[in-house]
This record gives structure tokens, C-alpha cells and sequence, in this order.
């Protein structure tokens, strides 16, 4: 099989349109079905059928798709590790990462990386694992920065902080003069992450397992760098991490609300895609991560 033929039949599958991949690789639609033409042949099965105005994939075309996108990782993973044979610390870094890790950990691995290899330069890609774990598997980050869930395949992850989710209030906050339960939160108004994400799954399932109303949300926001400051000026409840309570100018703004029941214990991992490449910078960002922690 040739790569090239594989490249483009990565296309044809990702757009099981001939038109829209012919658009893409600046090739005739001549041209491409020639290609699915040879690999058929290699393969001894059809890998395309029609399906409507367009085309979609074989059972046979499927597990091609599949290896074809591993080739293509395992090729530029080829080139990248031969270029990188005696250059050192040199390249650029893809990292999607969370965006507690992106405020409390990257600027300390920046920073030492910058005094250490000053030629390497790093591009972040800020989201939910949700988002990031998809551009990981498809090689359009190499690291991703997130918090740990079950043993995924293909993917190695390496734990590198502990990190607790709390219930947050402003500092003046009356919570804050006794010793609440769980059953007092559930008259207040909070600002939280949407439905999905996984601490506010986590919140509301906490409320159901007690039997509670879950809580009431007044403002609803995926920016989660937002919410520390958004609490601190309407008295809403959040649900951030404890990195967010640090005080500012010397003074606290924000508060736990301290209720066992409602701590969210979580890991946050940096991984990679399992025995791809990762060229020397990569494997150094690795190490810086394991090595920061939020007070550097």
C-alpha cells in the first residue's frame, strides 16, 4: 500500500464525499477513485458503497480508516524522531489542558522550560477532557493536561497533582459563621458549571443521593476562570477548586464552605498517545508538570 494513497483515503473517509475530498487535497475526483481503486485491490474487499448523493465506508473500509490514520501517526512520528537526532531541546509543544492546570501549573512549567531550553515554544490549547482527549487521539495535540478517569486505551497517562473540588463562597458570606451541612446549601443560589461537566455531575449527583433539591443555579458558565471572581462579587455558592481560595493583595476573597460530604477528591494527569513519539521537549514538558506544583 502506498502512504499517499492511505493520506487520501483518510480524507475520503473523514468526508465520505468524493467532491468535498477532492476540494480538500486539491486532487480529481479521477484521481481519488483511482486510489480506492489500488487499495481495494491490496485490501481483496470493497471499502466504499453508496450511500444517498455520497459514499459511505465498507465494514472493510472502517478497520482501514483505523489503520490508516496509525500509519500516518507512526510515519510522522518517523520523521519527527530522526529530525530530532542531535538537536537537543529544540521544537514546538501542542498542550490542551484544563483550565485549572492552564492557571495554577503551565506557568511554572513555562518558566522553567524558558530558562532551560529557551529555543522550545509551546501553543495551549485551553478546554474540558472532553473536548481535548479527541485533538490527543488524532495527533492534533501531543500532551493534554486533564483530569484522570478510567485506564483509556491507546493512551498513557502519567499522574501529576492532587487537587480538591470545595464548596466556594465570598469571604463574607453568611455560611461562614457555623458550621453548615449539606441541607443548608439548598436555600442559596449558585454560579456553576453546565450539566456534563464533570464536578457539576458530580455536586448534583451528591444532592441526589441525600435526597436534596439540587442546587439552584442562577448563573450557568463554561469559563470556569470567571466563577472566583463572579462569587466574590454577587455572594452566589460555586463549586472550584481549592487552588481558586488563595488570598489576593493579602486578603481572601473567597472561602471554603467546609462540608466533607461535598469535597470532590481528583486527580490531574498529563497524557500522551501509548508508544507514539515524543520528541525530546515533549518528554521534558512531561517532567516539568510532574515537578510543578501550584505555589511555584
Amino acid at each position: 500500500m502506498d502512504l499517499r494513497d492511505l493520506r487520501y483515503f483518510e480524507t475520503i473517509a473523514e468526508h465520505q464525499h468524493m467532491g468535498r475530498a477532492s476540494a480538500k487535497l486539491h486532487r480529481t475526483q479521477q484521481a481519488l477513485s483511482s486510489c480506492v481503486r489500488r487499495l481495494e485491490h491490496d485490501c481483496g474487499a470493497a471499502l466504499l458503497e453508496k450511500s444517498g448523493r455520497g459514499i459511505r465506508l465498507t465494514e472493510a473500509g472502517k478497520v482501514l480508516q483505523k489503520w490508516a490514520q496509525r500509519f500516518r501517526y507512526d510515519a510522522e512520528d518517523a520523521r519527527q524522531e530522526i529530525a530530532a537526532i542531535g538537536k537537543g531541546l529544540t521544537g514546538h509543544v501542542r498542550i490542551g489542558i484544563v483550565p485549572t492546570a492552564a492557571q495554577f501549573l503551565l506557568p511554572a512549567v513555562a518558566q522553567q522550560l524558558l530558562v532551560e531550553a529557551p529555543e522550545v515554544t509551546l501553543s495551549t490549547t485551553v478546554g474540558l477532557v472532553d473536548v481535548l482527549r479527541p485533538l490527543l487521539r488524532t495527533g492534533e495535540i501531543d500532551l493534554m493536561v486533564g483530569t484522570a478517569s478510567t485506564v483509556e486505551d491507546g493512551l498513557e497517562s502519567k499522574v501529576i497533582a492532587e487537587d480538591a473540588i470545595v464548596v466556594a463562597a465570598s469571604a463574607k458570606h453568611e455560611l461562614l459563621r457555623g458550621s453548615p451541612s449539606l441541607k443548608d446549601l439548598v436555600g442559596y443560589r449558585w454560579a456553576l458549571q453546565p450539566p456534563g461537566a464533570p464536578t457539576r455531575d458530580w455536586l448534583d449527583h451528591t444532592f441526589d443521593r441525600k435526597r436534596l433539591p439540587r442546587p439552584r443555579v442562577h448563573v450557568e458558565s463554561t469559563m470556569l476562570l470567571m466563577l472566583p471572581t463572579l462569587i466574590e462579587r454577587t455572594g452566589l455558592l460555586s463549586f472550584i477548586s481549592r487552588h481558586h481560595l488563595q488570598a489576593r493583595e493579602g486578603r481572601p476573597l473567597l472561602k471554603e464552605v467546609p462540608i466533607k460530604e461535598a469535597t470532590m477528591h481528583r486527580r490531574l494527569v498529563v497524557s500522551h498517545r501509548a508508544k507514539a513519539y515524543l520528541s525530546p521537549a515533549a518528554s521534558r514538558v512531561v517532567q516539568l508538570f510532574s515537578s510543578a506544583s501550584p505555589e511555584d
